[in-house]
Parts: structure tokens; C-alpha cells; sequence
């Protein structure tokens, strides 16, 4: 996994402030507050979640599935970025 290894410490400072945001919301809710503040920090919790997922999932696909050393075809780029785009919406 190349991609994650040069790209490790970005990664875990993003794992990092989603423990945060989870920390916050365990906070939260040991202190009794609106669920309605609690809801928006989860969702919060939740987008950085799939930020990191995409972010991860775009890495694989240009370097696993797309193997840039085999020079991939336009076509095949092309479908690769499709793909990763399609993705990211999903995850958001």
C-alpha cells in the first residue's frame, strides 16, 4: 500500500481528528446536551469519516486498480476518474 505509507502521516493526523470529534461526542452525551447539537457532531463525525474513506479509495484505485507502471490507456483513465468521482459523492 504505497499510497498510505507516503501518505501515513497526513492519514493519521486525519484519523486523529476524528478521535476528537468522537471524544467530543461521547462528551456530549455524558453531559446530557440538545440532541440536536449532538446529531450535528455526529454527522460532522460522520463526513470525516468518509473524506478519509475517499481519500483512501482514490489512492487504491490509481495505484492498485490503475497500475500507473503498466501506462494505462486514456479510456482507462478516464473510467478510473469516473470511478473515483462517483465515490466521493457516494461518501459525502
Amino acid at each position: 500500500m504505497a499510497h498510505t505509507v507516503r501518505g501515513k502521516e497526513k492519514l493519521l493526523n486525519r484519523v486523529r481528528r476524528i478521535r476528537g470529534q468522537v471524544d467530543g461526542i461521547a462528551k456530549a452525551l455524558a453531559e446530557e446536551r440538545d440532541c440536536s447539537a449532538i446529531l450535528q457532531m455526529i454527522a460532522a463525525c460522520r463526513g470525516a469519516i468518509g473524506g478519509l474513506m475517499s481519500e483512501v479509495i482514490e489512492g487504491h484505485v490509481r495505484e492498485h486498480v490503475i497500475d500507473p507502471a503498466r501506462r494505462p490507456t486514456r479510456a482507462q483513465s478516464e473510467a478510473a476518474e469516473e470511478l473515483i468521482d462517483v465515490l466521493k459523492t457516494y461518501l459525502r
